[in-house]
């Protein structure tokens, strides 16, 4: 896939872990739901590309072009989000998502209900219940939801 031009394509689920994709132009590209474990994605371009809940984990972007791109809910190393954080910009035209935002730049949780790999940091408390399965008065999280 090296020096590819895939501008404007659909890789809806698609598996690419391994992948090779060095200066590969996926500018405005629907990457959303892929599988991009261990992809090498050096001097790629992925301006206004959707990554939405896409796995990212352990790949390559250094020099990456990410203005306008959606990483929402993409899993994504944190040292691999910290380094994209320092020059994140733009929003995405498809989805109207800033990439800082996407990304969870400057917030310490990632986003506001944890991350696929650990959704359980920040979610909301579900209803605490008795050990007979009723709603127990005393928590004060009977109308959780």
């Amino acid at each position: 896939m090296r020096e590819s031009d895939f501008s404007g394509s659909t890789f809806n689920g698609a598996y690419l872990e391994k992948a090779v994709a060095y200066k590969a132009n996926f500018s405005g590209a629907d990457l959303s739901d892929t599988l991009m474990d261990r992809m090498v994605l050096n001097e790629a371009n992925l301006k206004n590309a959707v990554l939405a809940r896409s796995v990212l984990t352990r790949s390559d972007l250094g020099g990456a072009l990410i203005e306008g791109a959606d990483f929402s809910d993409a899993v994504l190393d944190l040292p691999q989000k910290l380094a994209l954080c320092k020059y994140a910009s733009g929003t995405n035209p498809t989805t109207g998502v800033s990439t800082r935002v996407s990304l969870g730049c400057g917030n310490s949780r990632r986003n506001a209900y944890g991350s696929p790999s650990s959704p359980l940091l920040s979610a909301p408390p579900k209803k605490m219940l008795d050990r007979d399965g009723f709603c127990d008065e005393t928590s004060g999280l009977c109308d959780a939801k």
